[in-house]
């Protein structure tokens, strides 16, 4: 990725320093302009919509490797109590054999293939995806398409599982990281489907059926909620066809009443577990961000890049750039911190996650909260051109590979019907500055109920009127 795009840059200047190169013969003459807009967005991203609404996305890079993948519109967020943790069973069940492919038959047709074939959920996405050689593509989506088509759901299979999750279940308790988010989420959006954790209670885990998952997948498996999406060796025609011949069943009618998806309300409220045994203190605060599409993403994104991210085993002590990093490497006010903007459709969360001694929990809120305060009245147009490069960094960064790419196509079909090309972001980073950091910050942070979870000993954690008392300043 990085060499391309140095590639890229290299003939951008050679067209700005050398025009008459791009001069040809009368009636066959390109415009200057032209050429660059269609230089910036190589390799292109193709979209195309088949008969039965499902949508085709691709980046064609001519790599020897490919990842492609289906995207679908339906996640955690999409459950009830009733049968939460259901999208995330069926993603289990997805691997466990077809109508065409026993379990054994599929593992070794993919390991033959030289092959990875991958599921995850998430709470507003369900994700399948194969990375392979470019010639196997074909292959490739022929299985992920009757994996979601025909799958078996086998009482037998489905018995096995449900011990497989149960087991995950516990490991994932033991990640005080996802348990704090976990209870985040439950705290910030309680009463509503983003409380729910993707893995379900477990009581939903011993009770879920071959009908729960068939009625789920008759629900919500429809084309015009899912993407196919292809990166690296993939060319966008033959995907097209692929697509046509393997996914152009799937239907988009509904037998019952048709899915809505219900607004999450924000509660300013908090979640403390208190645990003298675990030696550090787990502790998250956050407030409600945007959705995808909503104008304050990318504002919110250098906001939170401008508080980062920092862990002890890091170098720089007194000369991190950020303020809270460098308190925390001075002071020792805590053993690692991190920022993050989760954005789901029509909401999200902003906050800070820490992990810090038990004695030093209110030291470290009382310097986030000061931070928070600085964003909304003092910041400076320097930090914010910092935080802008970091940013186009990290997200250039990401995008290094054929699954990334593959990844970030599929994801942003879904969120916001397109694919954002990379020079129209880096223009919306370019674009924020200082004053919009503060207008933003005001919107969102500035006497606003924090949503807070605390796992450890937190006994030292103010109680939450002082946490909220400190969501504003008082000054002449």
């Amino acid at each position: 990725m990085a060499s391309r795009l140095l590639k890229l840059s290299n003939v951008i200047r050679a067209t700005q320093q050398y025009p008459h190169l791009l001069q040809f013969r009368r009636g066959r003459a390109t415009s200057a302009a032209n050429l660059h807009a269609a230089l910036i967005n190589l390799p292109a991203t193709n979209v195309m919509t088949i008969d039965n609404g499902l949508r085709v996305a691709t980046e064609d890079s001519g790599a020897a490797t490919a990842t492609v993948g289906l995207w679908i519109d339906a996640g955690s967020r999409y459950e009830s109590n009733s049968n939460n943790g259901v999208a995330h069973f069926l993603e289990h069940m997805a691997f466990k054999g077809t109508s065409k492919r026993s379990q054994t038959d599929l593992e070794l047709e993919v390991e033959n293939l030289g092959a990875h074939l991958n599921a995850y959920t998430s709470r507003e996405q369900t994700v399948f995806y194969a990375k392979c050689l470019s010639k196997d593509v074909p292959k490739a989506v022929e299985i992920l398409a009757d994996i979601i088509q025909n799958s078996k759901l086998g009482e037998s299979e489905i018995e096995r599982e449900r011990g497989v999750i149960l087991r995950e279940m516990q490991e994932v308790e033991s990640n005080l990281q996802e348990v704090v988010f976990d209870h985040l989420h439950s705290t910030a959006f309680q009463g509503t489907p983003l409380g729910n954790t993707i893995l379900g209670p477990t009581k939903n885990i011993k009770s879920i059926g071959r009908q729960d998952l068939q009625d789920y997948i008759a629900t919500h498996y429809k084309a015009a909620r899912i993407v196919l999406a292809g990166a690296g060796g993939v060319k966008h025609d033959d995907l097209v066809k692929l697509a046509e011949k393997e996914l152009g069943k799937l239907q988009n009618t509904y037998d019952g009443k048709i899915p809505k998806l219900d607004n999450c309300r924000f509660t300013g409220s908090e979640i403390r577990v208190r645990d003298d045994s675990i030696p550090l203190a787990h502790v998250a605060i956050a407030v409600e961000g945007c959705g995808w599409t909503d104008q304050d993403n990318v504002p919110l994104m250098v906001a939170n890049t401008l508080i980062g991210t920092w862990d002890r085993s890091q170098g720089g002590g007194v000369n991190n750039a950020s303020n809270l990093a460098r308190a925390s490497a001075e002071s020792g006010l805590c053993h690692s911190f991190q920022s993050f903007n989760t954005c789901y459709k029509d909401t999200g969360l902003w906050g800070i996650y820490f992990v810090c001694d038990p004695l030093k929990c209110e030291d470290m809120l009382f310097n986030v909260q000061s931070e928070w305060m600085r964003l909304c009245t003092m910041i400076t147009d320097t930090e914010v051109d910092r935080a802008k490069n970091l940013l186009k960094t990290n997200m250039l960064l990401q995008l290094d590979g054929t699954t990334p790419i593959c990844e970030d196509i599929g994801r942003q079909l879904l969120c916001y019907n397109r694919r954002i090309p990379l020079h129209e972001l880096e223009k919306r980073i370019d674009s924020v500055n200082a004053q919009n950091i503060r207008d933003v910050a005001m919107k969102y942070i500035y006497d606003r109920c924090p949503a807070v979870a605390a796992v450890g000993p937190v006994e030292n954690l103010p109680e939450y009127n002082r946490i909220r008392s400190s969501m504003y300043w008082l000054r002449l």
